[in-house]
């Protein structure tokens, strides 16, 4: 028995793909002021814009809209004073000329006496990665910039005749050259400082009240403190300053032989440039500091490299930014720590980990006593985000998110207990009450025991209506990363559309799966196609063994690593109707070369790796319909994966006229993930479509947007 859509926002994609999404906190320094980004479908209907929104921490006043320039704003960041700063590529209602649809995104400032925002930063590269020095004020950030470039004017001038020459070309002389889903270069990051001790007070600039000894004007200036520095600085910004504003604290990429590079720890001088290195160790990488609220103390997560015989590892680092003095904390938990926050007065760090198809908050005590593992603070099924404490210690905030509830901004008190759902902008927009959203199901858990005696779970989501009576058709969703899992809600790969169609979705964490233990990841080191194929096997058997669950009609699907397992299931067994595979893995030999980060692979991917585990091998025993979907800007994955799979499949057609029940949706102008509004809804319907068709038994039916 089929279902129709019910009358949820999930059974509509325009009204899906509208609802506001939540992302970031910043808290005032007073603590009277939290403030988040939230994005929602432009008028035009193609991408979206970002507005901040601020949250009343006390859970009294509706939240309320901040900015709204149609360019959309970010990254917001308080100063000591209670100045909100935010990055903004909208147009300058003072500036003489516009600066047109190429504006870099620009350092603006809403004062906290009230007013208008202001620009008060530009650079011919845009700014990124603003943080500001929690008791000096100084403000840090970085800024991309062409490599012999002087100065900003020399910056600006040399763009110029790249644009007018129609110059496009960059010149690599190291790895990597892409990221993701762009190109690197020709510019690169410097970091730039705005400080009180170079003759103007950022304080009174930032305020509007003046500033620059006698001139009046209302910019900062910002002197480069560390010219150019090639591919050191990261493409993702990550660095952090220390409360007094004395020093800089920043990941820095350390060139290695064979293409590879390893992520150092630095220490730059804000007054004079110096730079001494923290933390370096060949076998590990340092990243995401974040500096104390006093004094000199940097958190830093440290990542043990992954070898082809031990995976990666995560632990948490203290250093003295000027002594170099380090202390490693809980050594012995077996938990990956994902942030960091510090407490305010310093003793501890809150810490987000998975754990158990969740992410809770911790608490870990930065004096060494937490040896064996972090304290607890949230209970329930919630994934932790965007931490941040309030200055008199009494509560946490947060963004909380589930498998069943979308972000939004919560208070726990800072001893542990129930988190408490604030009013939100969400709430103010009319999307959905202190509840969350409408869901077109229930969430529940499957648990089963793998081959070698190993506990594994999932979430399963369940339409309204599944029953003995009437079992829901199933969808496997393998989740990618691969070291990664199933445990917050999902903009890109959201189960409750496909529940609001009648399936039911099995959201499992198979081997190399975070939150359960090193020993977990380690079953499936090296080892794709054996324990993580497994795992999933044994996990959908408990699935389809419940009553509420339809056996005969099922399907298998997953983006990225979990497209890789999707490629993998489809040469190892015809148990499935379907499978729909997306930015997927597909000749992990041709892959491991041309991905943005090769090196990176090449520590894990041994040739009796590739040779055992590389799924095109398998072509031959595929029998399933396959969905291929890739985007063509994919860095991370490349198209060519996509291609090969696509031409793999079709050269096994034996129709004489080349028929196949195979289809391939290429996006040209989207990367690893499909982000335009019109081209996600694109996706859900083609992916709706052919489960519809193969799993259902319906007519095919192309969406109209395809023509």
């Amino acid at each position: 028995m089929s279902r129709t859509p019910d009358g949820t926002p999930f059974s509509d994609l325009v009204a899906y793909t509208r609802l506001p999404r939540t992302g970031g906190l910043a808290l005032s320094p007073d603590g009277t002021r939290l403030v988040t980004a939230v994005s929602q479908l432009d008028e035009r209907g193609g991408g979206s814009t970002t507005a901040l929104w601020e949250v009343d921490p006390t859970g009294r006043r509706p939240a309320r809209r901040l900015t709204r320039g149609a360019e959309g704003e970010s990254s917001p960041a308080f100063t000591p004073s209670g100045d909100l700063l935010f990055t903004s590529a909208r147009p300058d209602p003072a500036a003489a000329e516009d600066d047109g649809d190429d504006a870099p995104a620009a350092l603006w400032c809403l004062p906290a006496a009230g007013g208008e925002a202001r620009k008060v930063a530009v650079r011919p590269g845009g700014v990124a990665g603003v943080v500001v020095a929690r008791e000096a004020g100084t403000v840090l950030l970085g800024s991309p910039t062409l490599p012999s470039a002087t100065d900003a004017a020399d910056d600006a001038r040399l763009r110029k005749l790249r644009k007018d020459t129609r110059t496009t070309g960059v010149l690599h002389d190291a790895l990597p050259v892409r990221n993701w889903d762009h190109d690197l270069g020709p510019d690169r990051h410097r970091l730039l400082v705005a400080a009180s001790g170079d003759g103007v007070d950022v304080g009174a600039v930032l305020s509007g009240t003046g500033g620059r000894s006698g001139s009046g004007d209302d910019r900062l200036e910002l002197r480069d403190l560390t010219g150019h520095v090639g591919a050191a600085l990261p493409d993702d910004p990550a660095w952090t300053i220390t409360a007094d504003g004395s020093t800089v604290v920043t990941e820095w990429h350390v060139p290695e032989a064979r293409g590879d590079s390893r992520t150092s720890l630095v220490a730059v001088d804000v007054a004079t440039g110096e730079r001494r290195t923290l933390l370096d160790d060949v076998s590990h990488d340092h990243t995401a500091p974040v500096a104390a609220p006093t004094g000199g103390r940097v958190a830093v997560l440290r990542w043990r490299r992954a070898t082809p015989s031990h995976s990666m590892d995560v632990d948490v680092v203290v250093v003295d930014a000027a002594t170099g003095e380090s202390l490693v904390l809980a050594a012995g938990w077996d938990r990956w720590p994902a942030s960091l926050t510090w407490t305010p007065d310093g003793t501890a760090l809150l810490v987000t980990a998975d754990d158990g198809g969740r992410c809770p908050v911790f608490r870990l005590a930065v004096d060494g006593s937490s040896a064996d593992g972090a304290e607890r603070l949230t209970a329930d099924d919630g994934a932790y985000s965007d931490v941040v404490a309030s200055p008199d210690g009494q509560w946490v905030y947060a963004l909380r998110a589930a498998v069943d509830a979308p972000p939004t901004p919560v208070r726990i008190p800072a001893a542990g207990g129930e988190p408490e759902v604030l009013p939100a902008p969400a709430h103010a927009l009319g999307a959905w009450d202190a509840t969350g959203p409408q869901l077109p199901g229930t969430l529940t858990e499957v648990t089963a025991t793998a081959e070698d005696g190993t506990p594994v779970r999932a979430w399963l989501a369940l339409p309204h209506g599944a029953g003995p009576d009437s079992p829901a058709p199933l969808l496997l969703w393998i989740h990618g990363g691969p070291l990664s899992s199933w445990n917050a809600w999902s903009w890109r790969w959201n189960p409750w559309l496909a529940a609001a169609r009648g399936y039911a979705v099995l959201l499992p964490d198979p081997a190399l799966s975070t939150g359960y233990g090193l020993d977990f990841i380690e079953r499936g080191l090296g080892r794709w196609g054996a324990e993580p194929y497994t795992d999933l096997m044994t996990i959908t058997d408990a699935a389809v063994a419940r009553d509420d669950v339809d056996a005969e009609r099922t399907a298998a699907m997953g983006g990225s690593f979990g497209g890789y397992m999707a490629n993998w299931v489809a040469g190892h067994t015809d148990r499935f109707r379907a499978i729909v595979t997306h930015a997927s893995l597909w000749a992990l030999d041709q892959f491991s070369g041309t991905t943005d980060f090769p090196a990176e692979w090449a520590r894990e991917m041994t040739a009796e790796m590739v040779r055992h585990n590389s799924p095109h091998d398998h072509a031959d025993a595929i029998t399933t319909p396959v969905l291929v979907i890739h985007g063509d800007d994919d860095d991370r994955v490349p198209v060519g994966e996509a291609l090969r799979l696509w031409y793999d499949l079709l050269s096994r057609s034996t129709e004489p006229d080349g028929r196949s029940p195979h289809r391939f949706l290429l996006f040209p102008d989207e990367g690893h993930w499909v982000l335009g509004a019109g081209n996600a809804r694109l996706w859900y319907a083609t992916v709706f479509a052919f489960l519809d068709q193969h799993v259902l038994g319906r007519p095919w039916t192309a969406p109209e947007e395809l023509g």
